[in-house]
């Protein structure tokens, strides 16, 4: 169950402003900030995270590629309307996918970690290391795939940095930990597998 703390002792602030500190703080001190604002039994604040970052990223994609998303065997359009398929899948990703997602990663990445650390934090802490190791993928949606390349490569760097961290593990095991759920995440979600395969016949 997602739960809300209203005072946790973690460092994270509430409402629009606490969200976009958050995302600063984690891109520019992720250290600090997995230190000091992932707070036990609060996860609230890291689902909405991830949901409004999921919907910034979805909401960009359809705006500069609205290709790879409509009109494709997952996605038609419906009732010949893009714009009311835009509004829907908006929706779906903030209601459905993007929870389910979290949540879905959290559990594996929760297994992985009982297999590979001993001594480790609780569910909760882990739903919100993948919840805002995701940070940079509000960017993802540029039409660069260079740029989103970047973003998927420390989103996976963040996770497994935030891993350590939290779960106060060795990098060796996060990294081990963290390999399937980074490549669901940052490599299918987010599109870093097609990116990395652009850029590098663009360089080639």
């Amino acid at each position: 169950m997602t739960t809300w703390v209203e005072k946790p002792e973690g460092g994270r602030g509430r409402g629009p402003r606490g969200v976009a500190r958050a995302w600063a703080e984690i891109l520019i001190h992720p250290r600090r900030f997995f230190t000091n604002g992932v707070a036990p039994g609060d996860q609230a604040p890291g689902l909405a995270f991830a949901v409004l970052v999921a919907v910034v990223y979805v909401g960009g994609l359809l705006a500069v590629h609205p290709e790879l998303i409509l009109g494709t065997a997952v996605v038609p359009i419906l009732g010949d309307s893009t714009l009311l398929t835009m509004v829907l899948v908006g929706l779906v990703t903030a209601v459905v996918a993007a929870p389910a997602g979290l949540h879905l990663t959290a559990a594996v990445q929760t297994v992985l970690l009982m297999l590979t650390v001993d001594d480790r934090a609780g569910v909760s802490e882990t739903v919100q290391v993948v919840a805002y190791a995701t940070a940079p993928c509000a960017l993802a949606w540029l039409p660069f795939p260079m740029v989103r390349t970047v973003c998927v490569l420390y989103g996976a760097a963040l996770l497994i940095g935030g891993l350590t961290i939290v779960h106060g593990t060795t990098l060796p095991r996060a990294t081990v930990a963290a390999a399937l759920p980074a490549t669901f995440v940052f490599g299918v979600a987010y599109g870093g597998l097609w990116a990395g395969e652009t850029a590098t016949a663009l360089a080639g």
